[in-house]
């Protein structure tokens, strides 16, 4: 009860005589102190004051502390084209990422979910960055929203030496001071002459990559044994024949390391690396170790597209990338750049354990794949390609191209499909179908192939009739979805006696009543999303099945995003909100923060609606199974698994490629 009490009978001090009985409340942060030279029983006050008259702390700071001063400095490079070719740079990633990141100042919006391979199974060279899928929080430990809790959270960054903890000194305090770790090109020049020591590793290989980073990784820990306090690890030396080494690779090669030896508190890593560009690989190399990193040519890209338009370029990008690590840390409802950096809050798919235990030790890896021989041959083969090309690739990651990247929804088996079905005719069906039986594996779950078995006797198996009746849409928004799309979908669905899902946004009332030719445009589902946006007891009560919807497949960890644009009056009129306005739904249901609070909402909603079931939405990740069995006992009846590449809503496209995990 915040009650403590000592008596000398228990033999423990030689107290004073007024302390025999010593009775006091503590307030929240206050310290009691046993001295056991003295025999006293010391004060919150006294202890305080003591601790911060002992040493001259604000002198140590003022005198040691260096804080980077700005200048004119501008990143650029000669042969810019032949650097961008050398690190997989394409148009799509200037005109499509780097250009909307530093106009909005925020990581640009996509839609509709990815439908490419994962890394793992593409037949293209890809980034080390994409086999690792971003972690989010789900019901127990809910994702904090960055945008209204603000005041939390921090992007402060010490570099240098972090010295002895319980002996504070002079010395402790001579550390460089960082706002943020992503370093703007001014700032990473006055780096190099702010007094500490400091030294460069060429990350750049030609012989063999296992070689390369067992040389590097000793290199590291040498400089650690020798008392330098800022290691850089640059890639500005690949040309042909000196190949880029997977920067991710490195820093957390050299982290670990540094780890197993004792020394990782000896000094700071900041990695410069031509590969950087996007908000997931800034995030990606945090969590496994770098404490400052610089996107060199990133910043040399962004100088030659937009650097007439913008006086502030690195400052744009620097502040646009910055807060996208705070909702990427925001999702597992971490606060700070601190509590982030080496927290390797990822789980790998595709990367052989042998090379997790190594060099990513601690990551989840359920899938085995490729190993340091492997991403040797893809770096080889990119730098092929690179060498062969005289412009830029156009870039087939959010739009499907010929000659690019396979995309599961391609212009032939969507002609196929939509003229089958335009026709009624049958055989185009089975040539659409036959054609996506041979397209190459997107996802795990292509590769399952049926058993054979004894073939089941036709008058055993449901008839048509009721098969159709277990079929569910997507959960789509209206807002999202035209009204024109989502009444169809729904008018199709119960012609079936199967069931369309509303999304998060609301319903039109008039939709409840049927049509006059028995057409019936409500959706059976009704979802319940953080937003809330739409959500009547008139909403709830005409349902079959009310979801309670926690992640989503295109961005977990997230709530939903509707663009002002979008929000036309009809559309605020169902979401009870202001035309033109966007609606951002928090990350977590701010009346979920346990299975309890969950099991209340479900409690809830069944009185709202005795007659309907309710179902918990989820999504695929390691531990999944620890959560649904958390969500049955908070009596949801049933409960949706959705794998990572869906979703029809806005959401930034580092979640839309790089969160949630294959089904």
């Amino acid at each position: 009860d915040g009650h403590f009490m000592l008596s000398s009978e228990a033999g423990v001090l030689p107290l004073r005589e007024q302390d025999i009985l010593y009775k006091k409340r503590l307030a929240p942060g206050e310290l009691l102190l046993l001295d056991f030279a003295s025999g006293q029983l010391i004060a919150d006050e006294e202890i305080k004051r003591e601790l911060a008259t002992r040493h001259p702390y604000a002198e140590w700071l003022a005198q040691e502390v260096v804080s980077l001063s700005s200048n004119d400095f501008k990143e650029t490079l000669i042969e810019l084209g032949t650097k961008q070719r050398h690190f997989g740079y394409t148009r799509e990633d200037i005109d499509q990422y780097l250009i909307p990141l530093v106009e909005e100042q925020k990581d640009p919006l996509g839609a509709m979910g990815t439908d490419i391979p994962l890394a793992v199974l593409s037949e293209r060279p890809q980034s080390l960055f994409r086999y690792f899928k971003q972690l989010f929080a789900q019901v127990t430990n809910p994702p904090i929203d960055a945008l209204r809790e603000e005041i939390v959270t921090s992007t402060l960054t010490w570099l240098g030496r972090q010295g002895e903890l319980l002996t504070p000194n002079r010395a402790n305090c001579r550390r460089v001071r960082l706002e943020t770790p992503i370093l703007r090109p001014d700032e990473a020049h006055v780096l190099k002459q702010c007094g500490l020591k400091q030294k460069t590793i060429s990350t750049t290989f030609t012989d063999s990559l296992e070689e390369a980073l067992d040389m590097i990784v000793d290199e590291a820990v040498t400089a650690a044994q020798n008392g330098y306090e800022l290691l850089t690890l640059s890639d500005r030396l690949v040309r042909p024949g000196a190949l880029p080494m997977p920067i991710l690779l490195v820093t957390s090669a050299i982290h670990h390391a540094l780890i197993r030896k004792g020394l990782r508190t000896n000094l700071s890593l900041i990695v410069e690396g031509g590969e950087i560009r996007e908000v997931h690989h800034v995030a990606t190399l945090i969590g496994y170790g770098a404490d400052a990193i610089y996107p060199y040519l990133a910043y040399a890209t962004l100088e030659e597209a937009v650097g007439d338009r913008f006086t502030d370029v690195a400052k744009r990008y620097q502040k646009a990338v910055t807060e996208g690590v705070v909702k990427v840390m925001s999702k597992m409802g971490i606060s700070t750049i601190f509590s982030y950096r080496g927290a390797q809050i990822f789980e790998a798919v595709g990367i052989d354990r042998s090379v997790i235990e190594q060099h990513f030790t601690g990551t989840v890896s359920q899938l085995s794949g490729m190993t340091l021989e492997l991403m040797e041959e893809e770096v080889r083969r990119a730098q092929q390609v690179a060498d062969e090309r005289i412009h830029l690739e156009s870039g087939s990651v959010f739009r499907y191209r010929q000659a690019g990247e396979h995309h599961a929804f391609n212009p032939a088996t969507i002609h196929l499909l939509q003229h089958a079905c335009r026709t009624n005719d049958y055989r185009l069906y089975q040539k659409y179908a036959q054609r996506i039986q041979e397209e190459p594996a997107t996802v795990l779950r292509h590769l399952l192939t049926f058993k054979e078995t004894t073939a089941i006797p036709i008058e055993e198996v449901e008839p048509i009739s009721e098969i159709v009746k277990y079929f569910k849409t997507g959960a789509m928004s209206y807002g999202s979805l035209s009204k024109e799309a989502h009444e169809t979908l729904a008018i199709a669905m119960n012609r079936l006696g199967g069931k369309s899902n509303s999304g998060e946004g609301g319903e039109e009332e008039e939709r409840y009543e049927h049509d006059e030719n028995g057409d019936f445009r409500m959706s059976r589902i009704k979802q319940i999303a953080s937003g809330r946006f739409g959500v009547t007891s008139h909403y709830l009560v005409h349902a079959d099945e009310l979801q309670i919807k926690v992640a989503q497949g295109a961005k977990p960890g997230e709530g939903g995003q509707l663009p002002g644009e979008k929000v036309y009056p009809w559309i605020a009129r169902v979401r009870a909100s202001t035309p033109g306005v966007g609606l951002i739904s928090p990350p977590p249901h701010h009346d979920i923060y346990s299975i309890e609070d969950l099991a209340q909402l479900i409690h809830d909603l069944k009185r709202a609606n005795d007659q309907a079931r309710i179902s918990v939405k989820l999504v695929a990740k390691g531990g999944v199974g620890t959560i649904a069995a958390g969500v049955a006992k908070g009596l949801a009846d049933v409960i949706v698994i959705s794998g990572h590449d869906g979703g029809t809503g806005a959401s930034p496209k580092t979640s839309i490629q790089h969160a949630g995990l294959p089904w």
